[in-house]
């Protein structure tokens, strides 16, 4: 699907308008020739971009089509249930799920589709209060909902949760299984830089970090598994990506991205992980984030450019911890000098390698930032290996 954007007309900008009339952030009945994608429409697509946690651009891509599809549907519009093989999906689910995370109940991430975990804290729920456990959320669950307020106070029990989860699988790397997923392809190269005879792209040099990093963290005993290799026989979209990475049953993903912009002083690097506007967030995601973020910018010197929240596909529907890291600016002539010397690729992934690790300490046995010698783990491992 080609992004729709300004200048463009047709059935698909009225749609896209009267969903963001419906959100109150087009006044309703609009200028003459509404089917138009004006300056207007644009802010108003930014706006909800920015509310939502998408990538801010003012163009009506396929992420941003699905959340505004999504956001058609207002909790107790509709009654919910567990659909199968095609679940329901909107933003009435994710206001439901964040209500029952408030209130104490597991339904697993906040994902706005009503699949078998939602269907079970419903009738959990129901249970609770006097109601038939058949999992869907009708007038009589609404009016429940709307009686209660919170079971639990003092924290989110799924930050909770998760990081609980996440402690007691041990500090040991050997065994643990992390997903590398590098962004782009040669379908959709991302962005391109021509230097003289080279030419260099984000999917390639993407690739190039993925490997090196697979290489590591392999040698320091996990089990890596790339969502491609440098030539893929399809495109592929970062849903495929994050139902890959649940089929593998990682423990972690990480995206690797190098950004761009029209501005070639923009540079340095940024990481992201779940979280909503809503103050709902991936607990275990944001602090992978601040590891890899800080490590990142102690071992490079690029510019920080902080940790950020999203609610992009890859974060949002991943059952397992993820991170994206957009390292550089192929745009920026300092960042491009960086990115294509291979020791600033090795010191990138070092970084990385050492977040994971930590990842894994106790928080009151974490170590300081730039500490721990990646070439430590690796002859640890070895070690063990050669004793077996």
């Amino acid at each position: 699907m080609r992004p729709i954007r300004r200048g463009d007309r047709g059935p698909a900008v009225t749609e896209i308008r009267a969903v963001l009339v419906g959100l109150s952030l087009l006044p309703a009945g609009g200028p003459p020739g509404a089917d138009e994608f004006e300056a207007e429409t644009e802010r108003a697509v930014r706006t909800f971009q920015q509310d939502r946690g998408l990538s801010v651009d003012g163009q009506v891509g396929p992420e941003t089509w699905r959340a505004l599809d999504a956001a058609r549907w207002r909790l107790g519009a509709r009654t919910l249930y567990q659909a199968i093989p095609d679940p329901l999906i909107g933003e009435d689910v994710r206001t439901l799920q964040e209500r029952l995370l408030e209130m104490g109940y597991d339904v697993g991430r906040a994902d706005g589709i009503y699949g078998a975990r939602t269907s079970r804290a419903v009738a959990q729920f129901q249970r609770e209060v006097g109601l038939g456990p058949d999992g869907a959320c009708g007038p009589q669950t609404m009016n429940a909902l709307r009686r209660l307020g919170r079971k639990v106070v003092g924290g989110r029990p799924q930050w909770l949760r998760e990081s609980d989860a996440f402690r007691q699988s041990g500090p040991n790397l050997v065994g643990k299984v992390i997903v590398i997923d590098p962004g782009h392809d040669p379908f959709d190269p991302g962005f391109v830089v021509q230097d003289g005879p080279l030419r260099w792209t984000e999917a390639d040099l993407a690739y190039d970090l993925a490997a090196r990093l697979e290489g590591r963290l392999a040698a320091a005993g996990m089990r890596v598994h790339l969502t491609r290799g440098p030539a893929p026989a399809a495109p592929l979209t970062d849903l495929t990506r994050a139902d890959l990475a649940n089929e593998l049953g990682g423990d972690l993903l990480i995206s690797l991205h190098i950004d761009g912009h029209a501005n070639p002083e923009a540079d340095g690097v940024a990481t992201y992980h779940y979280g909503t506007s809503n103050g709902v967030t991936s607990t275990v995601g944001e602090r992978l984030a601040g590891l890899v973020q800080r490590e990142i910018v102690a071992r490079t010197g690029l510019r920080d450019c902080h940790i950020h929240a999203k609610t992009w596909e890859l974060l949002r529907l991943t059952r397992m911890p993820a991170v994206r890291v957009d390292v550089g600016y192929l745009t920026s002539p300092s960042d491009l000098a960086r990115l294509t010397d291979p020791r600033f690729r090795d010191a990138t992934v070092d970084a990385i390698v050492a977040a994971v690790q930590r990842m894994y300490f106790p928080v009151e046995e974490d170590v300081p930032t730039g500490s721990i010698d990646v070439s430590e783990l690796r002859a640890v491992v070895a070690a063990g290996a050669s004793l077996d």
